[in-house]
């Protein structure tokens, strides 16, 4: 009775308690892969989003210069808007990784509201534009003019980067 015990009963006690551990581990790891599962389509909706963003991003930032166009439009938008005295200046273009950035100056004299309006119109352009410093000094003679100094950058890319597609 006392080898049955000892050589068999509990080394079989020892294995059953392995399995056990074994078989709680395992359906550890069965709950925690279906909670993740739940959590699947969120993320899957999360992904498209940014996705969108990331078309949208690449949408925005052409690639190659086309400077003359984007110039053009400035000005159109600035003649639009009834705003005089107008300088734009380019800056030394920077690149970084694939990515180039080209300062703008803008200058010019308006009123508020059309300044305003002008820059709701750049907000609204195809292409991003950041603007990095605006500073508006009013007309000593207080006639209501404003005179607009922005600095700003616009953006390409030299090469042309495959936009991600989300699968259907």
């Amino acid at each position: 009775m006392g080898g049955f015990v000892l050589f068999r009963y509990l080394p079989l006690q020892e294995r059953m308690k392995s399995v056990e551990r074994t078989k709680a581990a395992q359906m550890l790891a069965i709950a925690e892969a279906s909670s993740e599962g739940m959590q699947l389509p969120a993320l899957k909706e999360q992904l498209l989003k940014l996705q969108g963003l990331a078309g949208n991003y690449e949408r925005q930032v052409p690639v190659g210069r086309d400077l003359g166009v984007f110039l053009h439009r400035i000005t159109n938008l600035m003649n639009e808007h009834n705003l005089e005295g107008q300088l734009i200046q380019l800056g030394q273009e920077i690149e970084a990784g694939g990515l180039n950035c080209i300062p703008v100056d803008m200058q010019c004299k308006g009123r508020l509201a059309q300044l305003f309006e002008f820059y709701k119109s750049l907000q609204s352009m195809d292409r991003l534009i950041r603007i990095e410093q605006v500073k508006l000094e009013s007309e000593s003679d207080f006639s209501g003019e404003v005179s607009m100094q922005t600095q700003a950058v616009v953006y390409y890319r030299s090469k042309a980067r495959q936009i991600v597609n989300p699968e259907p």
